[in-house]
């Protein structure tokens, strides 16, 4: 069901007003919250559901702690019209800034993690089906050629001979300047379907493609599933995961993508320090902060550093990854300075956040005044619930226990006219 219509025109009313009228439409409950002092409304419902299927197709792409595309719609559609511009400063996959891109807004992505714009930037330039295939098999593959480092447990010998020829051809692309569109998408579905959980990854049985496993866990696995890595033909797999993302794109989406992405910033800066960003330019910033000491986005993506000639020692330094939340606290404050100084007067912030370590602390909570001090006003925190046949536990996020999975973002608005 949709809200209740409005005689004016939807770009004509103001922003919030269109927002609160969804929210009140499809609230469960609302409670007023003391947070330092200052009562925060806090709407539960269903705003929107998780079912990624329902999502476009080129969001297909997985990453470890990444929202669902239908998040950032929401608050998009409401909150910003199609001259406005949209903001992640933790971009991670790009969900929020392709989500935005499919719905005709300007984007602009930050992540200090380099794969974020690996793994982003290219969907806003998919290449046709034919194109692809072309390229593929132009790609010389040695079948003498082996990775500098002990891949076995993850790949048969032939898997990786494929696996080191792409990425010496990709390397070479890029180091002699001639790196174009399609090897840049070759790249991201290379480096996404580079270990799995089914046939549809170049390795064998392993952990979900959002994280990598050790080498000396892989052998684990191996043995206690008796197996042994069977050849997979990495050129097959590329294209038949592209022709799944590309399923959805239709050609008004294709030449809508391109220009944004033309126009589009992907910046790997630290979120705090984003200088290249004028002030007072960015209409609605949706975005979830690396979580607090459960997530080792490091670790995760030690496979992908490597097929990308990216240091993960270095991305270690870089990557926040907290373990207090005082530690947290000042960092995510830091962050809320500087997306003050971007944000247009009378724009938005939404901020997702989760519940950690058993539930035990409420993110959302200690978001509020940190928001506040950094000088916008907290309009409330909305947590989406979707309810499930069975429960879940995952990263030490107790978020399911009672047959839901919630989304906790804190909304915030910056009033008066600029810092």
């Amino acid at each position: 069901m949709s809200p209740i219509k409005s005689k004016i025109p939807k770009e004509e009313r103001p922003y919030l007003d269109r927002l609160l009228d969804e929210i009140r439409y499809r609230i469960s409950g609302v409670e007023d919250i003391d947070v330092a002092s200052q009562s925060i409304p806090r709407y539960t419902g269903e705003f929107w559901t998780s079912k990624q299927r329902q999502a476009h197709s080129l969001h297909e792409v997985s990453y470890r702690a990444c929202f669902k595309p239908q998040l950032p719609h929401f608050f998009i559609k409401d909150l910003t019209n199609e001259a406005d511009t949209v903001y992640d400063p933790f971009s991670g996959r790009g969900t929020t800034v392709l989500e935005a891109g499919l719905m005709g807004r300007k984007v602009i992505a930050n992540d200090i993690n380099p794969l974020s714009t690996l793994l982003s930037k290219p969907r806003f330039f998919p290449p046709s089906l034919e194109e692809l295939m072309k390229r593929l098999n132009s790609i010389p593959m040695d079948e003498n050629e082996d990775a500098e480092i002990d891949l076995s447990m993850f790949f048969h010998p032939k898997t990786e001979a494929e696996i080191v020829s792409m990425k010496n051809y990709l390397t070479e692309r890029r180091e002699s300047g001639t790196e174009d569109d399609i090897d840049r998408w070759i790249r991201m579905v290379a480096t996404n379907r580079l270990t799995g959980h089914s046939k549809g990854f170049f390795s064998v049985y392993t952990l979900p493609p959002n994280q990598a496993v050790s080498a000396d866990s892989q052998r684990k696995i191996n043995l206690k599933m008796q197996q042994t890595p069977e050849h997979r033909d990495t050129r097959v797999i590329i294209f038949k995961k592209s022709r799944t993302l590309l399923s959805d794109v239709t050609t008004a989406e294709r030449t809508l993508l391109q220009q944004t992405g033309a126009a589009a910033r992907f910046l790997t800066s630290d979120a705090r320090e984003t200088k290249t960003i004028a002030a007072n330019s960015i209409q609605l910033t949706v975005t979830s902060p690396p979580f607090l000491d459960v997530v080792d986005y490091v670790q995760d993506n030690w496979l992908r550093c490597w097929f990308n000639d990216l240091d993960a020692a270095d991305a270690a330094k870089t990557i926040l990854m907290a373990r207090t939340l005082e530690d947290w606290s000042a960092v995510i404050f830091g962050v809320f300075r500087e997306l003050y100084r971007i944000t247009k007067p009378r724009g938005f912030v939404a901020f997702e956040v989760g519940e950690v370590r058993n539930s035990k602390i409420r993110l959302d909570e200690h978001v509020v005044p940190l928001g506040v001090k950094a000088g916008f006003s907290c309009i409330g925190i909305i947590v989406n619930e979707q309810y499930f046949t069975k429960t879940s536990n995952i990263w030490g996020v107790d978020n399911n226990e009672k047959g839901t999975n919630s989304n906790r973002i804190v909304l915030f608005r910056k009033d008066g006219k600029s810092l």
